[in-house]
């Protein structure tokens, strides 16, 4: 096979070619290898052949079943061959990433039933990756060192060693280390805060030889929302201090349940400040001959930053079931801000001086001036009102302040949208009762092509949905009774989906106690690495999954899931994120509560049935939809077309 998966005609349309060939597929070859022909997995890739062909920003809303991510794959792919250039897959999470890739997934059913090699690498998140600095700091703690010091004895051999690398492989993904919880995981991952400039180990860091195997893909590259948007903020930055940016050139971008984009790139912009963090950076300084004016200054920025911080955490009021801490402004906390952004600017101007009588390293230098124009870019959202979202957050070595602007509008349409070349949004959940407005508004997207295609599926005969009543309002303990009888219906077999893991933890201690339960296998995320624990539910038909994040991308075919139980509606949080939406809405509630919870909604009901011959119980516990007439009237209009609410188990 050349270059091309078809005989490539230069006289004649590529993309329409490339239509053409898909439609073979679809209607003729997979379904010689098993495959059955779906109207609507074709519909779709006639759809997309326009916006591949014109370069446009395409939402394709297609529901279970239909075979999307296959359809995007094969344009993806042949249009990489095309621009010679990689496609990014960006999915909305790590375990979606693990789900495209696994064995059995589409890309390899792809290699395998069309004889067809694809180049398809991963480029995780830096946090998916160990850090040796952290390990080193976790093997010589106080807890579990038993633990990190049996990882960092099973390191590679490279590693250890300052000889010149002769071979080495990749390590150090979170995958490899599937029984460290997420608590213990934190301890030895990277983090925000993690100089890896600095680093003495950064040339054998298993996150940056990632990068350079990455880098080389033909066809396709895969990461995470996330990871996608840091590139993107972090491009400008790069490429001024000479480095490479995290993903190279590309051709298109599909983002995999892309109703989640906003938050990603909400992350992305955001900014993490820290006293200890800054201290040590700024004092990096004083190890040189500098002047005493320079001093001076760097001493009163660590004394402000470290009284400003003091003032912040009396600002600071916790927030339920979140890790958040919400920060009431006043009048002394802006003040102490304000004051330290001047100080900040002194030392900058102090610094141009200095750099002129090349006393300080110049890389030291370039690290501190980076860090201190982050900085300023952070608490300069403080001087203009309204025009930023901040919470706090708190761990054994201090308080942190995080910041955000209050929308990501104009920076997605300046360095993602403005790029000509085709931007693909999948899902299942694009659309609100019909609409693109709530996703195309939050992404600041005006132009953009659509399309929605149903399920294939007969949910009407294979999906039960129960909304229980509740004798006492819905307390914990009625739904623990009800999940309790709804496991013993199906043995097992179930997904819960929690709306925080306070309730995930509560439930957690809860289940254990319940003798007619004990024969079951809880599963909890958290409790080990997620692709590993989607892993074992899946092979142990009676196992029971809790989870906090698994509401999009899990597949899981067959009777080990035959039963979702929704422990609560998922509205959005009480962060500061959503608060500062609800402020910037007319009605939040129908603005912003209920879009939110119905795709939330809709993405759990979705992981019941995955094949035409899945069949199964929905359970929404819920107490509001029963005394909240339109609620409920939203909820029944987002349900499979024949299947309606009943109100008893």
């Amino acid at each position: 096979m050349g270059r091309y998966p078809f005989d490539y005609d230069h006289s004649q349309p590529f993309m329409q070619q490339v239509s053409d060939w898909i439609a073979d597929l679809f209607y003729e070859v997979l379904p010689e290898a098993g495959f059955e022909v779906r109207d609507e997995q074709i519909y779709m890739a006639f759809q997309l052949e326009r916006a591949f062909a014109e370069k446009q920003t395409i939402f394709a809303e297609a529901g279970v079943g239909t075979g999307k991510t296959l359809v995007y794959l094969l344009y993806a792919i042949c249009y990489s061959r095309l621009a010679n250039k990689p496609a990014i897959i960006a999915c909305a999470d790590e375990s979606l990433i693990e789900q495209l890739v696994k064995p059995g997934g589409d890309i390899d059913k792809l290699m395998r039933h069309l004889d067809l090699v694809i180049d398809a690498r991963l480029a995780k998140s830096p946090d998916q990756y160990l850090c040796l600095q952290k390990l080193d700091e976790a093997r010589f703690g106080h807890e579990n060192i038993s633990l990190y010091r049996d990882l960092h004895a099973g390191l590679p051999d490279f590693v250890h060693t300052r000889e010149a690398l002769q071979s080495f492989y990749a390590y150090g993904d979170r995958k490899d280390y599937p029984n460290l919880n997420d608590e213990q995981w934190e301890r030895v991952s990277w983090d925000a805060y993690q100089d890896c400039f600095v680093c003495d180990k950064r040339h054998r860091c298993g996150q940056t030889l990632s990068r350079e195997s990455y880098r080389k893909s033909a066809d396709l590259i895969i990461c995470s929302h996330d990871f996608y948007m840091e590139h993107v903020w972090t491009y400008e930055g790069r490429k001024r201090e000479g480095q490479l940016p995290l993903l190279p050139e590309h051709c298109a971008v599909v983002f995999d349940e892309g109703h989640l984009m906003e938050s990603a790139a909400q992350k992305a912009l955001t900014y993490k400040l820290k006293h200890t963090v800054f201290e040590e950076l700024v004092v990096r300084l004083l190890k040189g001959e500098v002047r005493e004016t320079l001093a001076v200054c760097i001493d009163q920025a660590i004394e402000q930053s470290e009284y400003m911080f003091e003032v912040l955490e009396s600002c600071c009021r916790p927030i339920p079931g979140s890790d958040r801490k919400q920060i009431v402004m006043n009048e002394q906390l802006l003040r102490e801000i304000h004051r330290l952004c001047d100080i900040l600017s002194q030392i900058e101007e102090e610094l141009v001086f200095e750099s002129e009588m090349f006393t300080l390293n110049d890389y030291q230098l370039k690290i501190v001036e980076e860090h201190l124009e982050m900085m300023q870019k952070a608490l300069a959202l403080f001087r203009h009102d309204q025009a930023f979202i901040c919470w706090a957050t708190e761990s054994i070595t201090g308080l942190s302040l995080v910041v955000m602007p209050r929308t990501v509008k104009e920076v997605l349409r300046e360095q993602v949208f403005s790029a000509k070349m085709p931007i693909v949004f999948s899902s299942a959940t694009l659309s609100v009762e019909g609409t693109f407005d709530y996703v195309a508004d939050s992404l600041g997207l005006d132009k953009y092509l659509s399309f929605s295609v149903d399920s294939p599926y007969d949910y009407a005969e294979r999906m039960e949905v129960l909304a229980p009543k509740w004798a006492s309002g819905g307390t914990f303990q009625e739904k623990m009774e009800a999940a309790v009888e709804l496991l013993q219906r199906t043995e097992g077999r179930a997904l819960i989906l929690f709306p925080t893991h306070e309730e995930l933890r509560r439930f957690k201690q809860e289940i254990l106690k319940r003798s007619e339960c004990e024969k079951l296998r809880f599963l909890f995320e958290g409790d080990q690495e997620i692709s590993h624990l989607i892993a074992s539910f899946q092979g142990d038909e009676h196992s029971v999954l809790a989870a906090v994040s698994l509401w999009e991308g899990l597949d899981v075919p067959g009777p080990s899931l035959s039963n979702v139980m929704i422990w609560a509606l998922p509205f959005p949080p009480q962060d500061p994120v959503f608060m500062a939406k609800r402020e910037a809405a007319a009605n939040a509630y129908e603005e912003v509560d209920i879009p939110y919870m119905l795709l939330r909604l809709r993405q759990g009901i979705g992981r019941l049935i995955r094949t035409r011959e899945d069949s199964g119980i929905i359970a929404i516990f819920s107490e509001e939809m029963h005394t909240n007439e339109t609620l409920r009237e939203h909820i029944e209009r987002v349900l499979p077309a024949g299947v309606a609410l009943k109100y008893s188990l």
